[in-house]
């Protein structure tokens, strides 16, 4: 199983970075989100949203959920508000501790 870690991002310009680790051990640290930028999180306007993932759709043709696409998608243009249960939403739907 893999578990993910989310928290503010250390790299300039970007607003979070996920952490992944395997069970044995090896980790990806994907940085995601441009700083200073809106998300639904911040701006709750749903319309925003449906142009954002109308743009935005095809970076989940990957398949890959580490990828920053998806997790932009689903943490900060996620079905709530929150981030906190975008999060939990997306380690769910993807079975990650």
């Amino acid at each position: 199983m893999v578990s993910v870690v989310i928290k503010k991002s250390d790299k300039p310009g970007k607003k979070l970075m996920a952490v992944f680790t395997k069970d044995n051990g090896r980790t990806k640290t994907t940085h995601f989100g441009a700083a200073g930028m809106d998300d639904y999180t911040k701006t709750k306007d749903k319309e925003q949203r449906k142009r954002y993932r109308s743009r935005h759709k095809k970076d989940l043709s990957t398949g890959d959920y580490t990828k920053a696409g998806f997790l932009s998608w689903y943490i900060l243009w996620g079905n709530s508000t929150s981030r906190r249960e975008n999060i939990s939403s997306y380690k769910r739907r993807f079975n990650l501790k």
